[in-house]
């Protein structure tokens, strides 16, 4: 068993109904087997375990692993096409990319970079749209195992509006993402999801044939976009003559529990009440929304409906993989709402990065936070010297000004060591020294984290 020490912040009640930060400023670990078995204050938690080691994680913070609810795999390469609304930047800057994925040997390239940034950013759990290439999933679920993510994923579909060689058939559709799910649903950390790419670019035949494939693979999620763009709303509503965007994937059964929307900039009424009904979550992705120009996100109108809201990086449209700054865009935007926003604390955009995220994947009993039980997903951040971000964070008054000033400052240059399951994820950064200390060390353990007030006894001097 190992002991991991470190101040140490996550958020196992949920802020939007009343929870708070837990903060643990000299906070203790004890994980066996990916498994965290207990926790408290490093000093009570080292008493009780004094034959196992112990691993140093002061001078900055630990924080529950990150957790994108929407992110693009072929997008990496396209990252910045800035000035453009949502369908001219998709002709000109993501379905050309997304077209290269027919060659797998180049597939796998980016498969290597995009895990790569995730890893780097700290996210240990992601939601993806895959590739509309089957040889392009298959390569991006082998390297999630490699690397070590939990990934949920699959084929995405489309029959129309696209270049041809985005184009399938509603069987093809189906028995392409059964073979996959029958390959990777539930090995390992994987998962399989029904991806149709947007009503916009699918006909009934083709959401029908998503219906059936996720009613035949149980425990399989759905995922795709809606509401982003009033152009988008506009053409979709007049191809399928219904009322609701919402309407074309309802439908076909493709709302519900293990349902995630990505955007819903723009929701009727009508539709929050349905996703609050089906304990569907959408994926707020703030970046993206302001980069083409789609709109302010209206959360306190999903909060009020009762709708759940995670976090997306989105990444082709958005500017990075970084949830952090996904977390402080999401701020920004309730702030020029104005009366119209929900006021946003750190603890509200930790939440939304993690526990959120779990919810939303039905992973909340396993990971999310740093709770006795759950799994060890974890990210450590830890600022480099003289940075900004160090000065901040020594001089933050207390845990949520402290966790304030990450969400301004943090980049994914500060992510030193990431964990799935109480394993370092592989391509993640290893860039600081982590101390292990044996238990034969113990009595020179209390000049580690010299006692001071709030939370900079952990926080900013130990390096």
């Amino acid at each position: 068993m190992t002991v991991y020490r470190g101040t140490i912040l996550d958020t196992p009640d949920d802020p939007f109904a009343g929870g708070t930060l837990r903060a643990d400023a000299d906070g203790g670990l004890l994980v066996r087997d990916g498994v965290i078995l207990d926790r408290g204050p490093f000093v009570e938690v080292r008493a009780h375990y004094l034959d196992d080691n112990v691993v140093d994680l002061t001078g900055g913070m630990v924080l529950p692993g990150l957790i994108d609810t929407h992110v693009h795999y072929p997008q990496v390469r396209a990252i910045g096409g800035l000035g453009m609304p949502l369908l001219d930047w998709l002709e000109r800057c993501a379905l050309p990319e997304e077209e290269r994925l027919a060659d797998t040997a180049y597939a796998e390239s980016v498969a290597t970079e995009f895990l790569t940034g995730l890893a780097e950013a700290g996210t240990t759990t992601a939601l993806v749209f895959g590739a509309h290439f089957a040889p392009a999933v298959d390569v991006l679920f082998q390297q999630a195992a490699r690397v070590g993510l939990r990934l949920t994923s699959g084929l995405v579909v489309s029959d129309r509006f696209l270049p041809d060689e985005l184009l399938t058939t509603p069987q093809r559709a189906y028995d392409e993402g059964l073979r996959l799910a029958e390959r990777w649903h539930g090995v390992g950390h994987n998962r399989y999801a029904v991806i149709p790419r947007f009503s916009l670019s699918c006909d009934e035949g083709l959401l029908d044939s998503c219906g059936s494939l996720l009613r035949d693979v149980p425990g399989s999620w759905f995922t795709s976009h809606i509401n982003e763009n009033d152009r988008e709303i506009g053409a979709v509503t007049r191809f399928f003559g219904v009322s609701t965007y919402l309407d074309t994937y309802d439908k076909h059964g493709l709302v519900g529990r293990r349902s995630v929307l990505a955007h819903n900039v723009h929701p009727a009424d009508q539709e929050l009440a349905v996703l609050a009904a089906r304990d569907a979550t959408v994926a707020h992705c703030p970046t993206s929304n302001s980069a083409l120009g789609s709109g302010l996100f209206p959360l306190k109108r999903h909060v009020t409906a009762g709708v759940h809201v995670a976090l997306g990086s989105d990444v082709g449209a958005g500017t990075g993989f970084c949830l952090l700054k996904e977390g402080l865009q999401a701020y920004f935007v309730q702030q020029m709402l104005g009366d119209q926003g929900m006021p946003l604390t750190a603890c509200h955009l930790l939440h939304l990065a993690t526990s959120a995220g779990a919810h939303a994947l039905g992973l909340g009993e396993e990971i999310g936070d740093l709770s006795i039980g759950k799994r060890f997903d974890a990210l450590w951040l830890r600022p480099r010297p003289g940075t900004t971000f160090d000065v901040a964070l020594r001089h933050a008054n207390g845990p949520d000004e402290a966790l304030a000033r990450t969400f301004a400052l943090a980049t994914t240059g500060d992510v030193a060591r990431v964990w799935v399951d109480g394993r370092v994820m592989e391509s993640a950064p290893t860039r600081s020294q982590t101390v292990g200390v044996s238990a034969q060390a113990s009595d020179s353990l209390g000049a580690l984290v010299p006692p001071r007030k709030g939370l900079d006894n952990g926080v900013g001097d130990q390096r």
